[in-house]
């Protein structure tokens, strides 16, 4: 285990060496933001639309009182959304669908010699191939994050305009009650760990592939349950540090 954590540690070292020529670095972290941000967009929207929905349709059944106000659905809703369901749910299925991208990619070129011809040429192949993905994925899971909480707030809105528990005139009036600034910054503390997390441990896992082809797969697999595992972990921690 410590002998992982080291390796794990040195490669992020070598990762942020200075590069040798910054252009051909930032092309590549265009490259990798494009692929994690728009690549995944659809993905989080659909997600996010039926999770909002679901959650502010369920919220509503459980609380079908007379003594509580209709506009704590928005409310409680909204929190959970905010805290809880945009960041983690939608880092979980980042980590399936960016991070096997990440492991695959870096495992392939790994068993096919691509990584050991870039070292031979002079190239920080850690540099060249992990830095980039790592600051796509500081850098875009936290928009994606932002863009899954306002569509599933919409998906709420749209429950509710289905549904005759609640009104939409009382869900937004409880999206705007008591509102806590410091969810916020919850949300993005863990939207930005998460994504260091993702596409860190994915692309260590697919750097020390052996092998052939079904270890790549194995690497990808591996690297997924890793950084699912982290993330829920992360995400008690962030939470029993910042609430």
């Amino acid at each position: 285990m410590f002998t992982s954590l080291g390796r794990y540690i040195l490669l992020l070292r070598l990762s942020f060496k200075k590069p040798e020529k910054f252009s051909v670095y930032w092309n590549e972290v265009i490259r990798e933001m494009i692929s994690v941000g728009i690549g995944s967009l659809g993905i989080i929207a659909i997600i996010s639309v039926f999770i909002g929905a679901v959650a502010a349709i369920q919220v509503a059944f459980q609380l079908s009182s007379p003594l509580v106000p209709l506009s704590i659905v928005g409310s409680i809703s909204r929190d959970s959304t905010i805290l809880e369901f945009s960041p983690t749910i939608s880092a979980l299925v980042l980590a399936g669908r960016v991070g096997s991208s990440i492991a695959s990619q870096i495992g392939t070129m790994r068993v096919t010699e691509q990584i050991d011809a870039l070292e031979i040429m002079g190239v920080n192949a850690p540099g060249y191939l992990i830095a980039p993905k790592i600051i796509s994925g500081v850098s875009m899971i936290p928009l994606l994050t932002i863009i899954s909480v306002a569509l599933g707030l919409g998906g709420g809105y749209l429950a509710c305009l289905t549904s005759s528990t609640i009104t939409p005139t009382d869900y937004i009036q409880g999206l705007q009650d008591g509102f806590k600034p410091i969810i916020v910054t919850v949300c993005a503390v863990k939207s930005i760990v998460y994504g260091f997390l993702i596409t860190s441990i994915c692309a260590y896992n697919g750097f020390y592939t052996e092998g052939g082809a079904l270890e790549v797969g194995q690497s990808a697999t591996r690297g997924v349950v890793y950084s699912c595992v982290m993330v829920l972990f992360a995400d008690l921690m962030i939470s029993s540090m910042l609430l």
